[in-house]
């Protein structure tokens, strides 16, 4: 048989039978830069997007390392949300149930806590969970994490957003000397340099690529509303959009639960996913989410972080993000894997601002609007802008040119220097034009 792309990492021969059967046909850059690092056993910082093979990066090398022999935490693994927390747990027991003998427990918040700490007596060799509660079993000695030789700590930045970096520093300073780190975030924003600098010295850096140029399985569209409009436009072109599965992100819980009520008036069944919603709802939610029984979805920003469903063909931003960064997880939700995807981004006048922000940053637009039931392409949005920018440069030129009454300023003076000025415009327009004309002859 031909040797496995995988098989260069020296891994087990059972976790390449996992890789297999998950039809990994070639490692990822995340995955190619981090295995053989944490397979040594490293401090590691890893700056790398949602959506580049990152959980398999480090859940492959943690599984491998596992000695099934010792019955204590020997791995740990923090997220910031419950969902992010599920989804690791489940890639965790997909990889246990080839290398037989690795015990895996999840413990996250809106559980009941008594029932963790029953099933924390039978110490499980990985650990994967939300940070304040894996802390909790921790300082009642219900869970051995002082024993673990390696945490991981994934999306690190989000950890800050929501201020649980504290929690995973009280974890942090359970264990031992000799243990190592491993933090992974989108970005590494300066409210973090405290915690790497506290825990990580010399560490190994990856930083893979960003996606915040255009992926080029994905459309990105731009499309533009006002004010209460907003809804009406969506309405029209969720009519048009024939999408296996559509997550509709907005800014806030409020913004979110008003587009809903919305949509389920016009008749549309919707799902939702919200910090606003009990765990035991969200989790609802997601199980139905996964079974396809929406078409759409209805999330929040801090939600954005923590799902990850497969086979989203399209995303919707009802808001522009105002953190920018948001804009980069929202859009890599789609076109995932060798999936194609489509991103379309409906913005208000006072929202061009950001939408200039995210085109700094390598995105690339095509700008379109609903006409006659059907999405058609529209000039630039920065087009008037760009006029106007030009006609203030034209206006400031000529401006001195209008003869100025340099005595005592007559009735209608304002209104006549004008007029005065807006037909040297015209002039210098037609001039422009002329010679615009004469060059296109020569040619």
């Amino acid at each position: 048989m031909a040797n496995h792309p995988f098989d260069k990492f020296n891994l087990e021969p059972t976790l390449i039978e996992a890789v297999q059967n998950l039809n990994f046909n070639q490692p990822t850059e995340v995955q190619n830069r981090v295995i053989p690092k944490i397979l040594k056993q490293v401090n590691l910082i890893g700056q790398s997007q949602t959506g580049t093979g990152k959980s398999h990066a480090f859940l492959l090398p943690l599984v491998h390392l596992i000695n099934i022999d010792i019955k204590e935490p020997q791995a740990i693994i923090v997220a910031p949300t419950r969902e992010l927390a599920q989804q690791l747990f489940d890639v965790a027991n997909h990889l246990a149930e080839y290398k037989k003998g690795v015990s895996v427990k999840l413990f996250i918040g809106g559980t009941d806590i008594e029932k963790d700490r029953q099933r924390a007596k039978n110490q499980p060799q990985l650990v994967i969970g939300t940070p304040t509660r894996i802390n909790d079993l921790a300082k009642h000695g219900d869970l051995h994490v002082h024993l673990a030789s390696y945490l991981v700590v994934d999306e690190a930045d989000l950890m800050i957003d929501l201020g649980l970096i504290d929690e995973v520093d009280h974890i942090a300073t359970r264990l031992d000397d000799g243990s190592h780190l491993a933090v992974f975030s989108a970005t590494i924003p300066k409210s973090l340099h405290p915690f790497l600098n506290k825990y990580l010295e010399n560490p190994d850096y990856v930083e893979i690529e960003s996606t915040q140029k255009n992926k080029k399985n994905i459309e990105f569209y731009l499309i533009p509303t006002k004010g209460e409009a907003k809804i009406e436009k969506t309405i029209k072109l969720i009519d048009i959009l024939n999408p296996y599965l559509c997550i509709i992100f907005c800014n806030s819980r409020d913004s979110a639960d008003e587009l809903a009520d919305q949509l389920n008036t016009a008749g549309l069944k919707l799902g939702m996913i919200h910090g606003g919603l009990t765990p035991r709802e969200r989790k609802q939610q997601m199980k139905r989410i996964r079974n396809l029984e929406f078409q759409y979805v209805i999330a929040s920003d801090l939600a954005s972080r923590g799902i990850d469903i497969e086979g989203v063909s399209h995303v919707i931003n009802f808001d522009v993000p105002n953190d920018i960064d948001f804009f980069t997880h929202r859009v890599g939700r789609t076109g995932r894997g060798q999936y194609k995807g489509v991103a379309i981004t409906l913005y208000s006048p006072e929202e061009e601002e950001n939408i200039a922000l995210i085109e700094q940053r390598g995105y690339h637009f095509e700008n379109v609007d609903i006409k006659n039931d059907e999405i058609k392409s529209i000039k630039a949005h920065n087009t008037r802008q760009s006029r106007k920018n030009k006609d203030d440069h034209l206006t400031n030129e000529l401006k001195y040119k209008v003869k100025r009454n340099k005595k005592k300023v007559k009735p209608g003076y304002k209104k006549k220097f004008q007029r005065d000025l807006e037909h040297l415009k015209r002039q210098e327009r037609k001039k422009f034009s002329k010679k615009q004309n004469r060059q296109a002859r020569k040619k």
